[in-house]
């Protein structure tokens, strides 16, 4: 029997655990393009956030027996599954990174004919860039994120498009509370800037 809708993600990654292949689907179907779009707001390579994206998942299905939530006060999680996913793709952008840091132009034209500033067009967890109202302002706004030092870059997108926590966003990069508060701090400082020079 497949899990209803409003199942929470980790009731349906126990029973994917389990062997009910549909709450992989249903996860994989809340979450796929959020993972995506920050996978590649990390890497500004669409071929490249596809594999790493996949391999995220890849990750979640093999490691899936081992996953388990810690219940806090009332029974609810203290490690949401979405805290768990962005963790595991934050790895893997790191990984990634790590081995080559890829330069990619703004205006370069992608495999589909889109540049990534095209691609900020798309519906997004990351608030001002519903804002934006032209190619111009799209390539400021992705100029100043990528101006940021890298631990706020990471920070802001693991909030933006994660919807994690300053504390799971801590826990996620091995950092103190502190520090991930200064980095999300410094981030939308800069961003807010760059927001207001546009204006």
């Amino acid at each position: 029997m497949s899990p209803p809708a409003a199942t929470a993600d980790e009731q349906l990654m126990r029973a994917y655990a389990a062997g009910d292949a549909h709450a992989f689907e249903t996860l994989y179907d809340r979450h796929a393009t959020r993972v995506w779009r920050y996978v590649l707001r990390s890497v500004h390579d669409p071929a490249t956030a596809d594999e790493l994206a996949q391999d995220v998942w890849l990750r979640v299905a093999t490691q899936a027996a081992g996953y388990a939530p810690r219940a806090g006060a009332e029974g609810r999680p203290v490690a949401r599954f979405t805290t768990w996913l962005f963790t595991l793709a934050r790895h893997r952008v790191v990984d990634h990174l790590r081995l080559r840091r890829p330069a990619a132009s703004l205006d370069e034209p992608l495999a589909d004919e889109q540049t990534l500033l095209d691609t900020l067009a798309a519906p997004s967890g990351f608030g001002p860039v519903r804002r934006i109202e032209n190619r111009q302002q799209a390539a400021q706004l992705m100029a100043a994120l990528d101006a940021l030092p890298a631990a706020q870059r990471d920070a802001f997108l693991l909030q933006a498009e994660g919807g994690m926590s300053v504390a799971e966003i801590a826990a996620a990069a091995g950092v103190g509370l502190e520090t991930a508060k200064s980095r999300l701090r410094y981030a939308r400082a800069a961003l807010r800037r760059a927001l207001e020079d546009m204006a």
